[in-house]
């Protein structure tokens, strides 16, 4: 559920991550790591490799699949890769590379591997397999990972949106906290005034870059109702009127509080947050873990998303409060040498008693819907609410996508450098995103 990325490496190096997956020390070399209490000694030698890309879900979920590894026999063993590594990998596996048993499955790539016989058909599991009912799943990530039918994977997680805040530096410059009431006008002052107040010290009131489209500017986008794309996935919404207002307020009244482009495009926002040198963020419930783990943990605090104003009475309607979701999904190898054992993983983890567990250890929030109450207590110093509260109290729109997400998406990003340099420039740059971006869906229906 990380936000877009690309893979920008050859084959060569896909190949040599399959030979990395294969090798024992691969957790040694700092970007990966391997988990396993189970011993093949005792298990009668049975094994499931299981592949992921974010080492702050490790300790939970080897937590879940070591109790089910301890009933049915088996050593699971995790391997934690780098987003980059990992896709490599994958797609080595599209010619016949060794791939591991269990894997994720993100929607920018889905159709692809869905199209390539790379994932195992799921039909017939789910039918047999009575913890597994596709109808207690978030829909939208339920048909992500479908097509023609068939299901490649199970909703692992969902995502929602909240803003993260430093109570030290609002405190500093006298700024009042962020709340669950909220508007974007009430966050870009906000944000403004830390910058104007902050200058001197280097901090910034707030941290947007092209690459936060899921965690802020999507968002927003929707919030003013607007788009980024049709429902029928065929037409592009940058140009429509209300996403052109929606990124001209993110021009005028957002960027002016960021850091300048050029520095955003070298470092991560989470990154000078953590350095104290930004006030506030939007950010996704999957960064939660990270921050939970700093040291100065204790300043920091958790909002609603805000909401769009758009009757000016002061009062949220729930379409005006929009949390972009996501959610990754548990897909197995078409090649597997157990599907049943790696069936019995994914069904384990996936069941409403696993992604209760899942949601209770902190490790994300729940795919099963109704199943992430628990998310929030699992984090005794951060109040992390507002992430399940905007369920109730704003409207998620599933994250934007198509068939070549990552195409578009990241002609988008490249496009909007130049608006987030130049702001006047705006406009212009989202219609030509779209003219490009309505090109590659009519690619897609060839």
């Amino acid at each position: 559920m990380k936000n877009r990325k690309t893979w920008k490496k050859g084959l060569a190096l896909g190949l040599c991550a399959v030979i990395a997956l294969s090798m024992a020390a691969c957790g040694g070399s700092g970007d990966s790591a391997s988990g396993g209490t189970g011993d093949p000694g005792t298990t009668g030698g049975k094994t499931l490799r299981v592949a992921i890309w974010d080492n702050n879900q490790l300790s939970g979920l080897q937590q879940i699949a070591d109790e089910w590894g301890s009933e049915n026999g088996y050593d699971v063993q995790f391997e934690v890769l780098d987003w980059s590594t990992y896709w490599t990998m994958l797609e080595a596996g599209v010619s016949g590379g060794e791939m591991p048993d269990v894997f994720w499955m993100h929607s920018d790539n889905a159709t692809k591997y869905m199209g390539a016989d790379v994932l195992m058909n799921l039909n017939d599991f789910i039918e047999e397999d009575d913890a597994i009912d596709l109808e207690n799943y978030y829909e939208g990530i339920v048909d992500l990972y479908a097509s023609d039918g068939n299901q490649y994977a199970i909703p692992k997680d969902h995502d929602t949106i909240a803003v993260i805040y430093n109570k030290a530096i609002f405190d500093k410059y006298g700024v009042e906290y962020p709340s669950d009431d909220w508007t974007w006008e009430d966050y870009a002052q906000a944000a403004q005034e830390i910058s104007e107040k902050g200058a001197a010290d280097g901090v910034y009131g707030t941290y947007c870059n092209v690459s936060n489209d899921q965690d802020t500017w999507y968002d927003i986008v929707y919030a003013y109702g607007g788009s980024i794309i049709s429902d029928d996935k065929t037409k592009s919404g940058l140009d429509d009127p209300n996403t052109i207002e929606a990124m001209n307020f993110v021009a005028n009244e957002i960027l002016p509080a960021c850091p300048p482009q050029d520095t955003m495009a070298s470092t991560s926002g989470d990154t000078m947050f953590l350095s104290g040198l930004i006030g506030m963020e939007c950010q996704g419930s999957w960064m939660v873990n990270t921050y939970n783990t700093a040291d100065n943990v204790s300043d920091y605090g958790w909002a609603m998303i805000p909401y769009a104003d758009l009757n000016g009475d002061g009062q949220c309607q729930k379409e005006e409060r929009c949390s972009i979701y996501n959610g990754l999904g548990w897909s197995m190898s078409a090649n597997t040498q157990d599907p049943e054992g790696a069936w019995g993983l994914i069904s384990a983890l996936c069941s409403e008693e696993g992604q209760q567990k899942q949601s209770e250890l902190g490790v994300t929030m729940s795919g099963y819907v109704g199943a992430s109450d628990a998310f929030v207590d699992a984090f005794d110093q951060m109040d992390v609410s507002p992430f399940v509260k905007v369920e109730q109290e704003g409207t998620l729109v599933f994250r934007p996508v198509s068939k070549n997400t990552a195409k578009w998406a990241d002609n988008n990003a490249d496009l909007l450098v130049d608006a987030w340099t130049n702001p006047a420039n705006m406009e212009a740059d989202l219609k030509q995103a779209a003219a490009d971006m309505n090109e590659i869906l009519a690619e897609e229906r060839e």
